[in-house]
């Protein structure tokens, strides 16, 4: 039986860890089921709406590229609006292992592709660009880290919905990272700024996460 942690976050990193995520999935959760459902009975797979996902992503990040800001707003958000209804469609049908496998490749070649768009885009932002992409992989390496030893420990949470493995918490998650681009399609001289700004908060999530498994994994 796996331990539920889903309401101790709080606990363990000081009551602040627990970001946008976990608030607004009952929000979010109801209309993305019931599209799902939906979906699925129209013979779509959650795979399939994966890699679309990824597809529609890569496209903004082209338009990132040709300096198209207005179409890549509405391509990263609608990217990411696919990549809630895949998990949605999962749900309706059947989650399988490499379904979360393959959900979590295709987010993190998302999350490189935009801002190394912006830096090719411009090359004053390059530097900025390898800050953020460097500061993805450090979190993304300590989210893994910490879902790989939670499975180990046969531990679980809810906090983030239905997941096929641990997803832990930390003030940089999914939502915010969306915001952070959407506001960079926005206001895309502002991104020094914005990438700078973010690539702190991602290391605040690395010592976040490091102390919440401290806390967690005792044995």
């Amino acid at each position: 039986m796996g331990l539920s942690l889903g309401h101790e976050y709080g606990s363990a990193t000081g009551g602040w860890a627990i970001m946008l995520d976990a608030k607004i999935r009952p929000l979010i959760d109801p209309p993305l089921n019931a599209a799902g459902r939906a979906l699925a009975g129209m013979g779509f797979s959650a795979n399939g709406v994966t890699i679309l996902g990824l597809l529609v992503g890569l496209g903004g990040a082209v338009a990132i590229f040709f300096h198209l800001y207005g179409l890549a707003f509405a391509l990263v958000l609608a990217s990411r609006i696919l990549d809630g209804l895949d998990g949605a469609i999962a749900r309706a049908t059947k989650k399988t292992a490499f379904g979360g496998y393959l959900d979590i490749v295709c987010d993190f070649i998302f999350y490189v592709s935009v801002p190394l768009a912006f830096g090719f885009a411009d090359l004053e932002n390059l530097a900025y660009a390898l800050m953020l992409v460097s500061a993805f992989t450090v979190t993304g390496i300590s989210f893994l880290a910490f879902a790989v030893t939670a499975a180990e420990q046969g531990k679980s949470t809810s906090a983030h919905g239905q997941k096929s493995f641990f997803y832990s918490t930390g003030i940089a998650e999914g939502t915010e990272t969306i915001a952070a681009f959407l506001l960079m399609c926005l206001f895309p001289t502002w991104f020094s700024y914005i990438a700078g700004t973010y690539a702190v908060l991602c290391v605040i999530t690395v010592f976040q996460r490091s102390l919440l498994a401290q806390r967690t994994f005792r044995d």
